[in-house]
């Protein structure tokens, strides 16, 4: 959904209210948990963190209060949205003087213990988004060599009119978004503190 400007809180609330009660646009929910399905465009972005319990602990965190959207052109909101399968949150951009907002629901959330820990969830999209697919945000700590890991794996295919027309754009900003994000982790991993 486009906007001239920013979304008031108000708009937001509507806005998630009213996607909250619509099915996912894709049938394949779920599937970044096993092989993402034919049709789609398969991304994947796999960055080291750095090594131990402390970056874990803090990229998990940072994943709780989705500072991997808080790129300055991006955010997902509310930022209070729990990790909680169910839950609805809107992924705001600003692009080209407009206001792009998006709608996806947590589909699950990972929570390994083991030998490799992980931590994370994968989110899918609603009737008001630009793209239909599904994206996993996941952090991960590989005892046997003590490396922390953040990943992403998305796939998708355009939904609206304007993303099919502008696909090479769309294209860009998906790598952008994830570079970004990968960066962002890394910066909250990094923060003293």
């Amino acid at each position: 959904m486009l906007w001239l400007r920013k979304p008031s809180n108000d708009n937001l609330r509507d806005f998630l209210a009213s996607q909250s009660k619509l099915d996912f646009t894709y049938s394949a929910v779920g599937a970044t948990a096993a092989v993402p399905p034919a049709g789609f465009v398969v991304d994947r972005t796999r960055i080291n963190l750095g090594e131990g319990a402390r970056v874990f602990a803090t990229a998990r965190a940072a994943l709780e209060r989705w500072e991997h959207f808080r790129l300055g052109w991006v955010e997902a909101l509310p930022l209070e949205t729990p990790i909680k399968v169910g839950e609805v949150v809107a992924v705001m951009a600003q692009l080209f003087g407009l206001w792009h907002l998006n709608a996806c629901r947590i589909v699950y959330v990972v929570d390994d213990e083991g030998p490799v820990k992980r931590y994370g969830f994968a989110y899918g999209t609603l009737p008001e988004h630009a793209e239909s697919g599904e994206e996993r945000f996941t952090v991960e700590w590989q005892e046997g060599d003590n490396a922390v890991w953040y990943d992403i794996l998305a796939f998708s295919r355009p939904q609206k009119i304007l993303a099919r027309l502008g696909y090479p754009l769309v294209r860009r900003l998906q790598k952008r978004f994830a570079r970004d994000s990968a960066a962002a982790m890394l910066r909250a991993v990094s923060s003293p503190g």
